[in-house]
């Protein structure tokens, strides 16, 4: 093999967890995400790399902003597209690797010049979602700016295939995965479904790099994914997700590949982790060697973050004590934070001594300061500490966090006289890593939920629905998810053969609330669906009003959600009527006395000289003939299907019951099972109680599935021809 030169050589500038968007309605840090990436493409374009790779989490948000949206397109614009012809050759096939209408690498489109192609892949915030499964990548895809590569369709059963490279004689073998959740990964992974495919020539030629955006420490026992999971023939493995920056790679023995993780290029949370310097780096490959050189960004703003023990303090702790003290310990946490700030303002000059910028031009940022008071007093003392908010608000202008700068904490209380109605709380030993300045939100749900004694709903899901309201932003999960656990809990206790004792219900509802959260652990319950909209009013103004989809009355709720109590006394006994028949009443069936009631009222204000016949048929048909409305999700909520009792004709048809001959009751019950049955092989516009036949089958659980998509769309010729 010839010898390699320079011309032989790839040059990959690598960052990830941009997190553009992240707090940008602060007035203060709202523009730091974005001028930190910008900063890193122009980076990219000075240093004349050959490609810019993206390991998840570009946008804080899966649905950014258009502010957010334009500041990454005006920097990819502004330092990727160019004159320079870019020498990297593809050489797999791009539609086995890029998806949408444009399935190839954007620098071979004819009609835009890119010299700096970007690759990146999603993570768990910018995720795709909504209508068409579409992520935020995939508008920058579409628009030729970026590769959105390693996309997860199918999260148990996961192909990853390479994107092939070359430049001169070096060959790069480029694999990614995007964001998964954890869990199922883990699951996935354990049972061999994740494949790897390789080149079928010249394997030992190649230099195989691997992006991935999942946890990399153990929060729990499958909540993250073991680098030994990962095959042994890649080379390089840059890893996402993690905001620690660790960026020089670290070897694995056992597995024979060095792991990267640059950690993310703005601070998000007010931790340790996010206090480290912040780095990118640019990574040549010639060959099968490679070699990383780090840079140190310069527009981040500065973060200092201290913690202090006052019972250890020499200053401190005699104040224990002391009655009155709180001036003189609030005095000396002050004058801790201003050390703290003069230290940030050092650290940021450090790092701007290459900057062309004379000292007095040089505008130093508001630092973000963070001090944590751990307040345990020794035995007999007292530390009197001022409210935090109050005392951060002492360093208005002088911080850029003028909400939190301190954070007090203890770290065990004593076990003291508990009310009846109070909530069981996890030690403080373990909430005080677990405080607002961390992003493990689902790890504080599970140490929150794991002291309480939860009856329906499961504790994994719920931690999961809290994830998706906070990290993603969804209004309604919470709601969606309480909703659809009450509904799946009712709809199972009606299918039980015994429920008179309180014991069994309550035995049966630990059971399927445990069923559920083994289920969720294994992977194979489906995550809450996303909350269905009204759709916008046509006056509704966005700019004034708000976001649509954070209003109350944007969510598109079931009849069950919105029952009335006199609904769900009905529904009791719709259920024993059912179960009478054999079978339990619809997820989203309920029974309307009212409706039935009023019915009987407007017939007897027609009907001349039959008053008491209308009344003994309207006590009939409370016993065993209600009105039963379904909720169709494909159906607007204006136009319902209802099937309703059998009422006289037009034509002059008598009622069929009279004061000499009444009607059995047991007959009368038969009869509204036979009302009350739909058939969907039908058009809606036949009536329901036409005959006994196979074409008036009943509708049956086992019919009726939970999803949405095991319904077929109402025809639109059924509305305009019912009548109402």
């Amino acid at each position: 093999m010839p010898a390699l030169t320079a011309s032989d050589t790839i040059r990959i500038l690598i960052s990830t967890d941009n997190h553009v968007g992240y707090n940008e309605r602060d007035a203060t840090r709202g523009g730091d995400a974005a001028r930190t990436f910008h900063e890193i493409m122009c980076m990219a374009k000075e240093r004349d790399v050959d490609m810019v790779l993206l390991a998840g989490d570009l946008f804080h948000d899966n649905n950014p902003s258009r502010q957010s949206m334009y500041a990454v397109m005006r920097s990819l614009r502004m330092n990727c597209y160019g004159e320079k012809p870019c020498e990297l050759e593809m050489l797999s096939d791009p539609s086995e690797c890029f998806h949408g209408h444009f399935n190839y690498v954007n620098y071979e489109d004819p009609d835009i010049n890119v010299a700096i192609p970007v690759f990146s892949i999603h993570g768990n915030h910018d995720d795709p979602s909504g209508a068409g499964h579409l992520a935020a990548l995939d508008v920058l895809q579409m628009s030729g700016l970026l590769n959105y590569y390693g996309r997860t369709p199918e999260s148990d059963n996961i192909l990853i295939k390479p994107v092939l490279l070359q430049k001169g004689l070096t060959k790069l073998a480029l694999y990614g995965m995007s964001n998964v959740r954890d869990e199922r990964l883990f699951r996935t992974f354990r049972d061999g479904k994740v494949k790897f495919f390789q080149p079928s020539t010249q394997k030992g030629d190649w230099f195989n790099i691997m992006s991935v955006h999942q946890n990399h420490h153990a929060h729990t026992a499958t909540s993250y994914l073991p680098e030994n999971f990962l095959p042994d023939f890649l080379d390089l493995v840059v890893w996402g997700h993690e905001h620690e920056c660790l960026i020089d790679p670290r070897y694995n023995p056992e597995m024979n590949f060095h792991v990267m993780q640059p950690g993310s290029s703005v601070a998000t949370s007010l931790m340790p982790g996010e206090a480290v310097p912040k780095h990118v780096a640019i990574l040549s490959v010639t060959g099968r060697d490679f070699k990383v050189e780090t840079i140190r960004l310069k527009t981040v703003r500065p973060f200092v973050i201290r913690e202090i023990v006052l019972s250890e303090d020499k200053t401190a702790k005699k104040w224990a004590k002391m009655e009155n003290h709180r001036t003189k310990l609030s005095a000396h946490l002050v004058s801790i934070v201003e050390e703290m700030i003069e230290e940030a303002k050092a650290e940021w000059l450090e790092t701007q001594e290459d900057t062309e910028q004379d000292e007095e031009e040089k505008i130093i940022p508001l630092p973000v300061i963070r001090l944590r008071v751990e307040y345990s007093a020794p035995d007999g003392g007292i530390f009197d500490v001022e409210n935090p908010q109050r005392f951060s608000n002492r360093f208005n202008e002088k911080v850029a966090n003028t909400t939190d700068v301190v954070q007090f904490y203890r770290k065990k209380a004593n076990a003291g006289r508990k009310a009846q109605n109070d909530i069981d709380m996890p030690d403080e030993s373990v909430l005080a890593p677990l405080a607002n300045d961390s992003v493990k939100v689902g790890e504080l749900v599970h140490e929150f939920l794991t002291a309480q004694s939860l009856t329906i709903l499961p504790q994994n899901s719920f931690g999961d629905a809290v994830s998706q309201y906070v990290d993603k932003d969804d209004k309604h999960a919470m709601e969606m998810f309480v909703n659809e656990s009450l509904a799946n809990q009712i709809k199972y206790l009606i299918n039980m053969d015994q429920r008179d004792e309180d014991d069994d219900i309550h035995n049966a509802m630990d059971q399927y609330k445990s069923k559920l959260e083994q289920l969720f652990e294994a992977g194979h319950l489906k995550r809450a669906r996303k909350a269905r909209l009204k759709p916008k009013p046509d006056n509704w103004d966005t700019d004034i009003d708000g976001e649509w989809g954070e209003q109350p009355g944007a969510l598109m709720r079931s009849d069950l959600e919105d029952g009335e109590d006199d609904d769900a006394a009905s529904l009791t006994s719709t259920v024993t009527a059912a179960k009478g028949r054999g079978k339990a009443a619809p997820k989203k069936a309920i029974t309307v006395a009212k409706k039935s009631t009023a019915a009987a009222a407007a017939a007897a204000k027609t009907t001349r000289g039959r008053k008491k016949v209308v009344a003994e048929e309207s006590d009939e048909e409370e016993e065993g003939n209600e009105v039963v409305m379904v909720d169709d999700d494909d159906e607007d909520e204006e136009s319902p299907l209802f099937v309703k009792p059998a009422a006289p004709a037009r034509g002059g048809r008598k009622p069929a019951a009279s004061k000499a001959t009444p009607a059995p009751k047991r007959a009368t019950a038969r009869t509204a099972a036979t009302q009350s049955k739909l058939n969907f092989s039908q058009p809606a516009s036949q009536p329901s109680g036409r005959g006994k036949g196979k074409a008036a089958q009943g509708v049956s659980n086992d019919e009726i599935s939970d999803d949405d998509d095991a319904f077929a769309a109402v025809p639109p010729t059924a509305r305009s021809t019912r009548k109402r």
